[in-house]
């Protein structure tokens, strides 16, 4: 594998092609020796890769460095990202052969799982080019240093396949998921540039950042020679005479001109999509598709196979290209689509690829062969042997669309004809997250079939203006406030229900853009933001600081079951995913947990849902409010499945395709799943050290990147479980550094009183440490940062920090010294808690923490709560 990217950024920032495109022969077979070489010395046995540095002028030169061609940069003995990367690129399973050869047996012995008739001694070949493109958080913290480094700062990574270079960098481009960054996207600060030279000085020097692709194309179409770009980046002039080619393309043939079938059969197979296609042309979309098929141009699939063709393999793993002949024959019977969550980040995780692996083999249990549409090398949904069928192309409308094309998806209808009756199914949006339930309608649209919650029910709950008045028509009480289109409008709603107040736009993944505004000036500052994130209008509610609890639930229009309520240690403010989830909930009314279950059958049924339900509800002062209404797969279902044993995607994807919760067992008269003897809590893990600038103070917007979980009998041991597991767990000893807003003082109180019971030294500031003493409790008082005095910092970053509790002033404006305190704090690897509700539970957790906690199987918990049940 190639980095297109120069040495200097992080391999896991890189753009990566397979196989290398600007080695020649004796290039590329010196360093396969030289890896071979490596390997046998140092006795190796399982995955291992080798990383090389290979000097950019390997012609015959008087420069002394041209005389070492290579330098081994580092060897990593093990199973790396690189190699998850490398097995989805050919098709050879890595760590499953490495996990055979754990066990004593040789590559020969090993047979292929994907040809079925050569063994793993085989090495892959390619007749096809694969292209790596990390996918960044940059969007969730626009703050962010954005530039690339050694210090590797994606969050996740899309992977693209086709015949040649170009079309499979474009198809790497659209499965990004960015939205409205396309091919042809440039930022507004690049539009004022014309003169070609100006741009390449301006935009194209200093270290690389993560729109640099956008950046090239942009200095391309300005006139910029390829020597001109590969002088200030250092990329091989090979991959920049293709994207030349590319841009050439556009303004050559494309631009304002009319589509002839010769002329769109060369921009397909050059990877254009049909949306840039559109846009070049004057033309929309569906007019380009709609010529395709006048003409005959579709896509055909080939096959992902290891040897080029060379063995007839059996492998179902399939990428779409502009050819002739077509390797993907529809499969036989019954099948059903899924469609899944394309590439990890902040907001949507590995949690929904967990889904979309069980819904597969959910369906295989049904009778149903699954075909999985994704485009994310670090799944497992995207294993070969994961479903019936694997698709690796973009998630966008084109591809779906030539999916369900090809495989004429219909045909599941049979098997509802002959087992639950006339209905028909094919499409499964319901466990992809966001990335699927936004092309439901499209689906629909499209003549395709959605299985379970229809597209017009998801629109209606992720429509925020709509569900309002869904909700106010059927009575469900949710948090008082309206729908804005203006700032005048935004403002009034406000000064009625009274500040702080909650914003958000429609149809956003991980809370972004939503903000708690304290004043008319703060909701002025991000009433743009608002509306640039979402479709037009935002929400505006009054912020209610109560108890956020979360359910996920199954229904079948007609009866629905919660597997389970759970608690968020943090009040209403924090996002969900960024909060301590407990199961089952710890401080619920009788009262309140049925009511809970009550607006939960009302909503599924009223709907109606047919599958998976999320729902986040506010509970104050005894009342229930709902805050928010997923009807899809949540990024909790796979933490409350192992919890609970309820086998909440099986049962969705049952219901999907025609079943009921009766028929299959799950139905209880009190609509929630008994509470089991367990308390487990999900933990959020944060990469804040990793991401340069970027506030760690927690929010509505989410800015965790995975999660952990913790179990034990009671609350205190699986709490510290949960820490322990997220890094975030204190030293027993040592100095606490405490410097609270003033609005928190009063609650801050009983942290204080624990941490003095634990044994710590306290470290304040001026405002914190007067508090402290006026409880007659020892402190040292350290001086402001604002005051030049740097003595918080180094005390941070001496090791003798246990830990830091820090709150932010009301509002977004600038807190510089509470900002500078907290990123210290990440970068040493010090706990930073800015939630009191978590700082309460941590001291919590460390009182008890001398208390011995077990170590047991899941199936072990879940053998002693059957026991307890019975008993």
């Amino acid at each position: 594998m190639e980095n297109l990217d120069p040495m200097g950024v992080h391999t896991g920032d890189s753009i990566v092609v397979a196989p290398s495109q600007t080695l020649t022969d004796k290039e590329y077979q010196m360093l396969r020796s030289a890896a071979l070489r490596i390997i046998r010395a140092l006795g190796i046995e399982g995955g291992c890769n080798v990383q090389f540095a290979l000097h950019p002028d390997r012609s015959p030169s008087a420069d002394p460095e041209a005389q070492t061609p290579y330098f081994v940069i580092e060897v990593n003995p093990r199973v790396s990202r690189s190699s998850a990367l490398a097995s989805k690129a050919t098709g050879y399973p890595i760590a499953r052969v490495a996990a055979k050869i754990a066990i004593g047996k040789r590559l020969d012995e090993i047979p292929n799982a994907v040809t079925k008739k050569t063994s793993a001694a085989f090495e892959p070949a390619l007749d096809y080019v694969v292209t790596k493109i990390p996918r960044w958080p940059f969007d969730k913290f626009p703050g962010a240093d954005r530039s690339l480094g050694t210090q590797m700062k994606a969050t996740g990574e899309v992977m693209a396949i086709d015949r040649t270079f170009e079309g499979s960098l474009q198809k790497a481009l659209r499965s990004l998921e960015v939205k409205g960054q396309g091919l042809l996207w440039e930022a507004p600060a690049w539009v004022e540039v014309h003169d070609p030279k100006a741009f390449v000085a301006k935009f194209l020097s200093g270290p690389a950042t993560d729109d640099r692709l956008w950046r090239l194309f942009a200095a391309l179409r300005r006139g910029a020679t390829v020597d001109e770009v590969h002088e200030r980046t250092r990329i091989d002039r090979w991959f920049l005479r293709k994207m030349a080619a590319i841009v050439r393309f556009a303004e050559a043939e494309l631009q304002g001109k009319t589509p002839t079938p010769d002329l769109l059969r060369r921009a397909k197979r050059l990877g254009f999509a049909d949306s840039d296609i559109a846009t070049l042309s004057g033309m929309l979309p569906a007019d380009v598709r709609r010529l395709r098929t006048q003409w005959g141009i579709r896509p055909v699939y080939k096959m992902v196979d290891t040897c080029a063709a060379e063995f007839e393999a059996v492998t179902p793993y399939f990428y779409s290209t502009y050819e002739q002949e077509n390797e993907a024959a529809p499969l036989d019977g019954p099948k059903a689509v899924i469609i899944g969550s394309g590439p990890i980040r902040i907001g949507q995780g590995i949690e929904f690829d967990c889904c979309c692996v069980q819904a597969a083999a959910a369906l295989r249990g049904l009778g149903v062969a699954p075909i999985m549409v994704n485009s994310n090398p670090e799944t497992v949904s995207t294993d070969f042997d994961a479903s019936a069928r694997l698709y690796f192309d973009p998630l966008d409308e084109e591809s779906i669309a030539s999916v369900l094309e090809n495989e004429g998806a219909d045909d599941v209808s049979q098997w509802r004809a002959k087992h639950l009756g006339d209905a028909q199914v094919s499409v499964l949006t319901q466990f992809g997250g966001q990335t699927a339930l936004n092309i439901a309608e499209r689906i629909t649209a499209m003549g395709g079939r959605i299985a379970g919650t229809s597209a017009d029910a998801i629109a209606l709950a992720e429509d925020r203006r709509r569900f309002h008045e869904f909700a106010d028509a059927l009575g469900i009480p949710q948090p008082p406030g309206g729908t804005a289109a203006s700032l005048p409008e935004a403002l009034g709603i406000a000064a009625g229900v009274g500040y702080p107040v909650l914003v958000r736009p429609s149809y956003v993944l991980g809370g972004r853009a939503m903000e708690i505004v304290y004043a008319p000036d703060d909701l002025e500052r991000y009433f743009h933001a608002a509306l640039e994130a979402g479709t037009g209008r935002v929400l505006v509610d009054k912020y209610l600081r109560g108890k956020e609890v979360e359910v996920d639930a199954v229904s079948d229009g007609t009866d629905t079951l919660v597997a389970g309520i759970m608690e968020h240690i943090e009040r209403a403010g924090v996002h969900s995913g960024d909060s301590y989830a407990v199961y089952p909930a710890q401080n619920l009314l009788p009262a309140e947990r049925e009511r809970i279950v009550e607006l939960t059958a009302q909503i599924a049924k009223a709907l109606p849902v047919h599958g998976l339900l999320n729902i986040q509800f506010i509970v104050e002062e005894g009342r229930v409010w709902v805050l928010e209404v997923n009807p899809r797969s949540s990024r909790t279902v796979p933490f409350l499945t192992k919890v609970t044993g309820v086998p909440l995607v099986r049962l969705a994807v049952a219901i999907s395709l025609g079943s009921s919760l009766a028929a299959q067992g799950y139905v209880r008269k009190a609509g929630i799943w008994p509470e089991t003897p367990l308390v487990a809590l999900k933990a959020p893990v944060f990469s804040m050290a990793k991401l340069l600038d970027v506030d760690t103070y927690l929010g509505p917007e989410m800015k965790s990147t995975g999660e952990v979980m913790g179990i034990d009998r009671s609350f205190a041991p699986a709490l510290w479980k949960s820490l322990v597991a997220a890094g975030l767990a204190p030293v027993q000893s040592g100095e606490v550094l405490i410097t609270v807003a003033d609005k928190d003082k009063d609650e801050v109180i009983p942290i204080i009183e624990g941490l003095h019971w634990l044994g710590y030294d306290l470290v304040a500031t001026r405002g914190t440490a007067a508090l402290i003493r006026s409880l007659g409790i020892g402190v040292r008082e350290v001086g402001k940062l604002a005051d030049g005095n740097d003595e918080i910092l180094r005390l941070i970053r001496s090791g003798k920090c246990a830990a830091v509790v820090n709150t932010p002033t009301l509002g977004k404006t600038v807190d510089r010294d509470g900002f500078l305190i907290r990123r210290a704090a990440v970068e040493a690897r010090v706990p930073c808690l800015t939630s009191l509700d978590t700082a309460l539970a941590v001291v919590a957790a460390l009182r008890a923490s001398a208390v011995t906690y077990e170590v047991a199987p899941l199936a072990a918990y879940h053998q002693r709560e059957a026991a307890t049940a019975a008993e």
